[in-house]
């Protein structure tokens, strides 16, 4: 990423080089504002006295502290449930330990029961009135404790947002019944267009396929409205993603992602794709998705993309947490583990030194969200560490992922696993805007809850 410095009363503007043929970004990094102007005539474009520098200058203060709301002012709206230690799969990225994925402990109905009553007595003191949090049911695979889940999603129906993040294999017709006849939001997961490309990464503990078991299930939730799926992209599946894409739109799937692999634990880091072949690879999925749109009128959103679309065009209304320092972990959700133990996010289960304590305890939430364990999440800011605190475009990337920062490169001030990819990624996304074509990437309606605050042309 070429960057030129423009110095200015407000402070630095960082010009990018985002390989457009008339257009360069040019970004004050601290709040997140951008231009984009006629890379030949940077100097012309952002003089001092021009309208729009002016324009700027005046709102700079609010800007910044909207960001700084952003990123340390947010309360927790939302809670990753993991009601089992256990999966019915042997995946070879899965953050979770082996040993916990194959005989680790599960909580009963009861206990379920009474952790979703204290978090909902929780989320009524910190929750705006009329909004209810988020609960997902996450993994390990929650399905393997399905009883005490659809007990929970059935009790506390109007207390939560529910969600479920299922590998499918569990998810026959009574589950998709129960589970839509609630309004839940189902995420399913699929790395592969065909069978031997999901088998390289997602199998079951004894070997076996569980492809056609999730075309299955995808195949029983066509025509419902709030389910999605997630593909992890690693070096087994990066040449196939722009069919994985055309399979996920034949199947109707409303929204996708198209994952950056986490590198939390040693064993993921063996499929570890480089940045520039991911780069690559999920451009061309990207293109691909929209050359569809364009053929057929119907969208495939890949929201982890959309996310960075829409941490440059709406900061505030982004969707997910994970682009952004520090991180959405111990400030817009939390995770809870099947021991009662409460993490930052479910990233870091099965690391014992980001266990900020248990549920069950005396003001267990409260206590956990200002213990060291979550503070080391919530604290990290890419303000404070290089390379990320001179690089333009960190607050649309956040250097995710603070588990593998700490666990891959060494700790809290270090990058995370993937960072040309983003800059590649953010670099796409200013060319779409430059080309007016963003909107064709996003859901529709996304903006309809935005307002916007500065819009200069000229």
């Amino acid at each position: 990423m070429k960057v030129a410095e423009l110095t200015r009363a407000a402070g630095p503007l960082l010009a990018v080089d985002i390989e457009h043929d008339s257009y360069a970004a040019v970004i004050e990094p601290e709040s997140a504002f951008w231009m984009l102007v006629d890379k030949h005539q940077l100097d012309a474009a952002t003089a001092d006295h021009l309208p729009m520098m002016q324009a700027w200058r005046d709102q700079a203060d609010d800007f910044a502290a909207e960001m700084q709301a952003l990123r340390f002012g947010l309360t927790p709206s939302g809670v990753y449930l993991n009601p089992t230690e256990r999966c019915n799969l042997d995946c070879s990225y899965c953050y979770l330990p082996r040993a916990q994925r194959r005989d680790g402990q599960r909580m009963t109905t009861e206990r379920l029961l009474a952790a979703l009553e204290r978090l909902r007595d929780y989320f009524r003191t910190v929750m705006p009135p009329g909004r209810l949090p988020r609960a997902i049911f996450h993994g390990a695979e929650p399905l393997m404790n399905r009883d005490a889940v659809f007990a929970a999603i059935d009790a506390f129906g109007a207390d939560f947002d529910f969600g479920l993040q299922t590998n499918a294999t569990l998810l026959d017709d009574s589950a998709v019944e129960f589970l839509t006849a609630r309004n839940a939001s189902i995420g399913l997961s699929l790395d592969g267009p065909l069978a031997g490309i999901t088998d390289a990464t997602r199998k079951t503990w004894a070997g076996k396929s569980v492809h056609d078991k999730v075309l299955d299930a995808m195949a029983r939730l066509r025509g419902y409205g709030s389910w999605s799926v997630i593909a992890t992209c690693t070096t087994e599946n990066l040449p196939h993603l722009n069919a994985l894409v055309d399979l996920f739109h034949a199947a109707e799937v409303p929204t996708c992602m198209l994952n950056a692999l986490r590198c939390t634990l040693p064993d993921a880091r063996t499929v570890k794709p480089d940045d520039a072949t991911m780069a690559r690879a999920f451009i061309a999925a990207l293109e691909r998705s929209h050359e569809l749109f364009r053929q057929t009128g119907r969208k495939l959103v890949v929201a982890n993309f959309a996310n960075i679309l829409i941490g440059i065009l709406a900061p505030t209304a982004r969707r997910l947490m994970c682009d952004l320092s520090p991180c959405g972990g111990g400030r817009a959700f939390f995770a809870l583990a099947a021991d009662g133990s409460l993490y930052p996010c479910s990233e870091f289960i099965g690391l014992p030194r980001f266990n900020g304590g248990n549920l069950f305890d005396d003001h267990g939430i409260t206590t956990a969200l200002a213990s060291e364990a979550f503070r080391s999440v919530t604290a990290r800011d890419v303000d404070t560490f290089a390379p990320c605190n001179d690089c333009p475009i960190r607050h649309f990337c956040g250097s995710p992922c603070p588990a593998e920062a700490h666990e891959m490169n060494g700790g809290m001030d270090r990058t995370g696993a993937f960072c040309d990819f983003y800059k590649a990624q953010v670099r796409y996304a200013l060319r779409l805007i430059a080309d007016g074509s963003a909107d064709d990437f996003l859901w529709d309606g996304w903006d309809d809850a935005t307002e916007t605050v500065f819009s200069h042309f000229g």
